[in-house]
């Protein structure tokens, strides 16, 4: 896990993401979504760190269509960034996977965001 990288605008966890050799994450001057992607842009223009951080808790822009995204912000908005980076690192040294061939991952297998939190939280 590389925490320094933290966590992305969306709330992906940029720490574990399998392109973080080439992507430095959001706040980068190397980001691989920096020309088309919707949640970094909207934050930005908000002035704020990430969709976590907005008040508008409903919105499904850009990946927070998606669970894992909208479980992920919805985890931070809850406990904190930091309690989200400590879950991620002990759930990796227990073989929990963020990403395995692909962007597939057991954080990727839920009907319902408190589901996801859950495991996050338990592993």
């Amino acid at each position: 896990m590389k925490r320094e990288l933290g966590i992305a605008r969306c709330g992906l966890a940029c720490c574990l993401c399998a392109e973080n050799e080439t992507c430095g994450g959001c706040n980068s001057g190397n980001c691989h979504g920096e020309g088309f992607c919707e949640n970094r842009r909207c934050s930005i223009e908000k002035g704020i760190a990430g969709c976590y951080e907005c008040t508008e808790k409903d919105c499904r822009k850009g990946l927070l269509v998606k669970l894992k995204p909208a479980g992920f912000t919805a985890f931070i908005r809850e406990y904190g960034i930091e309690e989200l980076l400590d879950c991620l690192e002990r759930n990796e040294k227990n073989s929990i996977v963020y990403h395995r061939e692909g962007i597939i991952g057991d954080y990727d297998n839920f009907d319902s965001i408190d589901a996801l939190i859950e495991f996050i939280r338990k592993g």
